[in-house]
């Protein structure tokens, strides 16, 4: 655990630089132009329907995968940033949410959060049916969870695996030595200091993880995809974008 904190200590450098780079870094993002997305929907491995939105072009795709209580949108306005910068990105509401609207989209199935690693596996195969040939996963709380088991799957293959405010366990959903071991991708774990569990959480997932890993505690109350759009909000999109570019980039 003392690696995981000095790394997250010798970070502190870099977050004041990109604060710096970034100007006003609590500024939000504007709100997505969702006219360049499309409604989708597959299926997770376990043959649940689930809907979500296709952003941009590439053979590189993001996966976003949602924290709870908020579902796909939460990724709107940060999935259209990826996609100008040249990825295929996938945003998706797990199984049994159902925002519903114009654009929340509606997937089936009864909330069981124990299996949302099958809904990222049935993103990845959909995203791949797209073209894709290099996929990298985001994923808020839950969702980074759901992403670190689904990427410890035989035949994932993932390039790089980010987590937001990620615990190690939650409601069945479980990243213990052993899963963690068969996660070869590129690890990053973001949390915010003032979110307490989840920044011990991402030490822990550090501690646990093999190489490459990355650990960023950022001076930072958020949680999930409200880091995004908190103070830290541009560090955050710029930790990030410099992952993605660095463990295959469009």
């Amino acid at each position: 655990m003392r690696s995981a904190r000095s790394a997250a200590v010798r970070t502190l450098g870099l977050v004041v630089a990109l604060t710096l780079l970034g100007g006003a870094c609590g500024a939000e993002e504007p709100a997505a132009d969702l006219s360049g997305s499309r409604a989708v929907s597959f299926t997770s491995t376990d043959g649940v329907r689930l809907e979500g939105r296709l952003f941009g072009e590439g053979t590189t795709a993001v996966v976003l995968s949602h924290m709870r209580p908020a579902d796909q949108r939460s990724w709107f306005g940060f999935a259209a940033r990826l996609a100008d910068a040249g990825y295929l990105v996938l945003t998706y509401d797990f199984r049994g949410y159902c925002p519903g609207g114009e654009d929340g989209g509606c997937s089936e199935g009864e909330t069981e959060i124990g299996a949302l690693w099958q809904d990222v596996l049935g993103a990845i195969a959909f995203v791949r049916s797209r073209g894709a040939t290099r996929v990298a996963l985001v994923g808020a709380s839950m969702g980074g969870t759901a992403s670190l088991v689904a990427a410890s799957s035989e035949g994932a293959n993932v390039a790089a695996v980010i987590t937001l405010s990620a615990p190690t366990s939650i409601d069945g959903l479980v990243v213990d030595r052993d899963v963690m071991a068969q996660v070869t991708a590129a690890k990053l774990f973001v949390a915010g200091v003032g979110d307490a569990p989840y920044a011990r959480d991402a030490e822990a997932l550090f501690a646990l993880a093999p190489q490459p890993k990355r650990v960023e505690i950022l001076p930072s109350d958020d949680h999930g995809t409200d880091l995004l759009t908190g103070g830290q909000g541009e560090v955050v999109r710029r930790l990030i974008e410099n992952h993605l570019e660095q463990f295959g980039g469009p």
